[in-house]
């Protein structure tokens, strides 16, 4: 975890500014919540990201306080989106808060983010003074969520387990195919793997994200961008 060690290493002093990492694969994004935080002179923009690997090595590059990002970025080694560092800054000591930002508005997609502990999520459709809250609230370790994701959160039904885990770099891969267009059959001749195999994985991955239709994996590929 060099990326986590080095970002953790200069402490903020009173009064300086919020040292600020924003990674999305968007560029209008990224300059967007950059021109927003440097108006606000409480926040500097240290770092930018258009996937997971960039901000991976910003993170061993620059010391910062909070992680802005994408939830669906391109990850590392066919990894879903940048779930994955985004939950290990979650669960280490010293390391940059998160702020998720996403247009991700599945109930139990969230509610997974929740409970993994990425609990400062902003969706991108809500007003910019919602990032600036998530930002504040991030800073000293406050749970914040955005009205858009207040909203999803409150679709959950009490007896639906949240995202159960995440998807293999395989899954993720057959799970995009499928997103796209591709049949079982036509997936599995592309991996020379049996339809059943594939069929398996593709039930894996929704499984995982708490999908529990084809209706639901459709809304969710759209709001990933898959489609």
């Amino acid at each position: 975890m060099q990326h986590v060690r080095r970002a953790r290493e200069t402490a903020l002093l009173p009064g300086e500014p919020l040292r600020v990492i924003v990674a999305d694969d968007h560029a209008c994004i990224r300059l967007g919540v950059a021109n927003l935080l440097h108006a606000t002179a409480r926040a500097l923009v240290v770092g930018e990201a258009d996937n997971t690997l960039a901000l991976a090595t910003q993170l061993d590059m620059t010391a910062c306080d909070v992680v802005v990002s994408d939830l669906c970025m391109p990850g590392l080694d066919g990894e879903y989106g940048s779930l994955t560092l985004l939950r290990r800054l979650a669960h280490t000591r010293g390391a940059p808060a998160v702020v998720v930002l996403s247009m991700v508005s599945t109930p139990q997609v969230l509610m997974g983010l929740v409970h993994r502990g990425l609990n400062v999520i902003v969706d991108k459709r809500d007003v910019a003074h919602d990032l600036l809250l998530a930002v504040a609230a991030a800073r000293v370790r406050t749970p914040f969520l955005s009205r858009r994701a207040r909203e999803t959160l409150a679709r959950v039904d009490p007896t639906c387990a949240p995202c159960a885990g995440m998807p293999s770099a395989r899954e993720w891969e057959v799970f995009q195919l499928y997103a796209q267009g591709m049949s079982v059959c036509q997936i599995a001749e592309r991996f020379q793997r049996s339809g059943k195999t594939i069929s398996a994985q593709k039930r894996s991955t929704m499984r995982k994200l708490g999908l529990a239709t084809e209706r639901d994996l459709s809304d969710f590929a759209t709001q990933m961008g898959l489609t």
